[in-house]
């Protein structure tokens, strides 16, 4: 039998239909596009946009159990969260890894037997455990309690993950590509019917308007904030199973604290908001929930949001924070599965698969709700959802284990892997081989190649930024625009200059005729 790391299954004949078409290139139709692909399935996976360019790059990017939903009772989602919280950091080490979260003590929020039972339960839900565990800090000694005002005499520290969230996606896609999956970014699902036993998609690329025709024997709906749409009018399928949108608001201010831990901050109307290291530069601080009528596509943060997260924080800091301070701010579109709760904090980050075949026609998979941290684990049950209708599935499951491409770093781990950049190419600063090992782990030597000075790695275009990088991103990773390459691929567009940009714009511009005639 192939090994797992082989493409091993055959392309469909010509005209023929694939076993799987996925709508959506966020986190959940990626690591359906890689499960699907590694166990022998030909797929192909559409995204109207950029991947990650909406939900998936707009999280509080952590990977978390979601300790503040033991208090509605979601055990069974934090433990599973808690499960995969281990395999992820196993499997990405290098745009995932530790972080140790600071939760001071208000008297006015949650009692104290409260959180210590709460953190009690994080501890214990799941099994082999390998972060710290919870403890509780006197401020007035520990040295997180510095940037913490007077008020504040104790609290708790406890463990969770930090992710790279629009990397995370993307490493997903070209490991599925890797193993056979056809990905196409910037191609939009124009409508799909049932006929003669498969699906009948049309399809359009956005960028010049060209449709074409490809059939499958089963489509995955990951449309996100999208998958009503894709179901009752593109798809003209209905369904019981209602999604309910949730906006979320995140600004970014001048680092606040020193120290590697962040905060999580319960707020007088009992929702909690997290302060987190950022960038090296910045801190984080997120996020709101406010419910969202209106269409998906451009979301951007509210002043009142801005206001609300600003009076949060400094409600606990010795500095405090006000708008003026803001030097970045995005929002996304949470596609929560709608169960009725009448808050929107409240609403379930569990996930519903909705399988569709009307009567014994070919199968229609919906995704409903689900988190970042979970997504693995969704696509697994999303595979098994499938395997009645796609025998070729039935290949057991494989990627609680397998690294996603760079996370081989090697002996010692991520500071023996920058090391190991640095001598090889000592004309890079310190901070440009963290970053790329950070971004790409050991696929750093890849976009180093044979430079062997500054100068080889072509135009500088600010905060470390080369142009083999960016190369890199292009031929590898399906960047296109600056946009692409300084906020998805990377999050440079907060270091660089708007001049860098600028020139990183044009030098983009430049090169398309040449990507047209390779093309061709």
């Amino acid at each position: 039998m192939a090994s797992m790391d082989e493409t091993f299954r055959s392309p469909p004949a010509q005209g023929g239909p694939v076993d799987l078409l996925v709508v959506g290139g966020g986190i959940n139709g990626t690591g359906i596009a890689r499960d699907a692909a590694g166990r022998g399935a030909s797929v192909v996976l559409v995204e109207q946009d950029d991947l990650a360019s909406h939900t998936s790059s707009a999280s509080t990017k952590l990977i978390h159990g979601g300790l503040r939903y033991l208090e509605y009772y979601e055990f069974r989602l934090v433990r599973e969260a808690l499960i995969e919280r281990e395999k992820l950091l196993r499997i990405a080490p290098h745009i995932i890894w530790p972080m140790r979260f600071v939760l001071p003590y208000t008297p006015q929020a949650r009692p104290a037997w409260m959180l210590r039972l709460g953190l009690f339960l994080y501890d214990h839900l799941a099994p082999n455990m390998t972060l710290p565990r919870c403890k509780s800090l006197d401020f007035r000694t520990n040295s997180a309690g510095r940037p913490l005002n007077g008020t504040l005499a104790r609290g708790f520290a406890y463990s969770d993950g930090w992710v790279q969230d629009s990397r995370l996606v993307v490493l997903n896609a070209m490991d599925a590509q890797a193993r056979g999956a056809d990905i196409r970014t910037r191609t939009r699902l124009v409508k799909a019917r049932r006929v003669d036993g498969v699906w009948e998609a049309e399809i359009e690329d956005t960028r010049d308007g060209s449709r074409t025709t490809l059939r499958a024997r089963a489509l995955v709906n990951a449309g996100g904030p999208w998958v009503s749409e894709v179901l009752r009018e593109r798809a003209q399928v209905s369904s019981t199973k209602q999604v309910r949108l949730v906006k979320g608001s995140h600004i970014v201010v001048p680092r606040l604290f020193d120290g590697p831990q962040a905060y999580i901050l319960q707020n007088p109307d009992k929702r909690i908001v997290f302060a987190i290291p950022y960038e090296q530069e910045f801190t984080l601080i997120g996020t709101t929930d406010v419910p969202w009528t209106q269409a998906p596509g451009h979301v951007e943060i509210s002043p009142e949001e801005i206001t609300y997260l600003c009076e949060s924080v400094s409600r606990y800091f010795t500095r405090s924070v006000s708008p003026d301070d803001v030097v970045w701010s995005y929002a996304g579109v949470r596609p929560l599965y709608d169960d009725a709760a009448k808050n929107a904090s409240a609403v379930t980050r569990d996930y519903v698969l909705d399988v569709d075949t009307q009567g014994d026609q070919a199968p229609m998979l919906s995704i409903f709700g689900g988190k970042i941290t979970t997504y693995r684990r969704l696509a697994e049950h999303a595979i098994e959802k499938l395997q009645p209708f796609l025998p070729v599935l039935s290949v057991p499951g494989w990627t609680a284990d397998r690294v996603l491409p760079g996370g081989d770093l090697g002996e010692g781990g991520f500071d023996a892997a920058v090391a190991r950049l640095s001598a090889r190419a000592p004309f890079l600063d310190a901070k440009s081989c963290w970053r790329l090992v950070r971004n790409y782990g050991s696929r750093a030597h890849d976009i180093v190649g044979d430079a062997r000075s500054l100068a080889d790695m072509g135009e500088q275009f600010g905060a470390g930024l080369s142009a083999r990088e960016v190369e890199y991103l292009i031929a590898s990773e399906w960047a296109q625009t600056t946009q692409d390459i300084l906020w998805r691929r990377s999050r440079l567009g907060l270091h660089v200059t708007d001049e860098d940009a600028a020139r990183l714009d044009a030098y983009l511009r430049a090169r398309q005729p040449r990507a047209a005639t390779a093309a061709s």
